[in-house]
């Protein structure tokens, strides 16, 4: 039977699409050159973070996807275990305070405490901080757990794209007809006429050490990482656990195309920002490091809705490191446009149309 829509890209976005489209009665097929979250949502922390976000509409985003995430997360390890930014420097304390005052007015859950509390949240951070800022709305999943659980009940192709337009995608296999196409290829999404580009992130594993870190713990200098548009390094302390018991390092932020290779020196920073939160962890073992690509808009914003130059090709992309957060309310916000529902937040500024995003045929 001919599929009403073929979701391009089984990652956590494409899942979250899928998912929200079938749920509305359409026949929904999902085509991935390697299958369920095998690129980018395998190779990221698994962080559904409103503590990163300005006011603004990624925020609003962030929030109703954190209000949907508990339903559907199913058995991938969902946690709420709160999020705590610190400033490690006395010249970082105003900055850190003031994000978190336009925060609260935004209406996040963003409470300053002191040092000392700081360090009876997390008993082996520095004792150097400066000030903090406790999320409790921060929490954290198994990504590929997620995307398997949204993807339930959903037919997965494994097949290489292309060539796709708003009524038919080809294959090697041959071509699939559909009434509508959506492409929630991350990195890859370029393809389609939009402006994405890869943007790389490694992440370090530690040998378990249960218990010893209880929240997700980042540097205040973060946020400005995450909103940079620099195509060089840049690194910032970001540290937690897993349910395991390993602790995930990171972050690093890297624009060189699709290049894979790991370099020792996007190692060393990550490990050096982790110590000077956690002193500890010069003494706990690294036991591998991973990397992945993710999906950079140039204006920072994901990309949701419709091309006004293919009537019938739907996008979902352009999240970069934001995807898992973002997931369950991007995937209701495009089968609301969709369906012609009432959307769960504004659309307009998530367009395709918008000048920085728009790639000319």
């Amino acid at each position: 039977m001919q599929p009403d829509v073929v979701v391009v890209g089984a990652g956590i976005i494409g899942a979250a699409c899928a998912q929200a489209l079938q749920a509305r009665g359409l026949r929904v097929l999902v085509v991935d050159r390697r299958g369920p979250a095998s690129g980018t949502s395998a190779a990221g922390e698994g962080n559904v973070l409103v503590s990163d976000k300005g006011p603004g509409p990624e925020l609003e985003l962030a929030r109703a996807s954190r209000a949907l995430w508990p339903d559907l997360a199913g058995d991938a390890e969902w946690e709420e275990k709160g999020g705590l930014v610190v400033a490690t420097t006395p010249e970082a304390a105003a900055p850190l305070r003031a994000f978190a005052a336009g925060q609260r007015a935004a209406g996040v859950d963003a409470c300053e405490i002191t040092a000392e509390d700081a360090l009876a949240c997390e008993q082996h951070l520095s004792p150097g901080v400066s000030a903090a800022v406790r999320y409790p709305q921060d929490a954290q999943l198994n990504p590929v757990k997620a995307t398997r659980a949204l993807l339930r009940g959903i037919e997965v192709r494994r097949a290489e794209v292309s060539a796709a337009d708003g009524r038919s995608v080809t294959t090697a296999d041959g071509v699939i007809s559909c009434g509508a196409v959506v492409n929630a290829a991350g990195p890859w999404a370029g393809g389609f006429g939009v402006n994405v580009l890869p943007r790389r992130g490694v992440v370090l594993v530690t040998t378990p050490i249960p218990g010893r870190i209880r929240h997700k713990v980042y540097d205040a200098d973060y946020v400005g990482a995450v909103a940079s548009g620099d195509a060089d390094l840049q690194t910032s302390g970001v540290v937690e656990s897993t349910q395991a018991g390993t602790v995930l390092i990171g972050s690093s932020r890297q624009r060189k195309g699709f290049d894979d290779a790991i370099e020792s020196e996007v190692l060393k920073a990550l490990a050096r920002r982790a110590i000077a939160l956690f002193p500890m962890l010069a003494a706990v073992p690294v036991m591998r490091a991973y990397g992945g690509f993710r999906p950079y808009a140039p204006d920072h914003l994901p990309i949701i809705g419709e091309d006004p130059r293919t009537p019938g090709l739907w996008h979902a992309t352009g999240h970069e490191g934001a995807g898992v957060g973002l997931a369950p309310a991007t995937g209701r916000l495009l089968a609301q446009l969709f369906t012609g529902e009432t959307p769960l937040v504004d659309p307009h500024p998530f367009r395709v149309d918008r000048p920085e995003v728009m790639v000319c045929r």
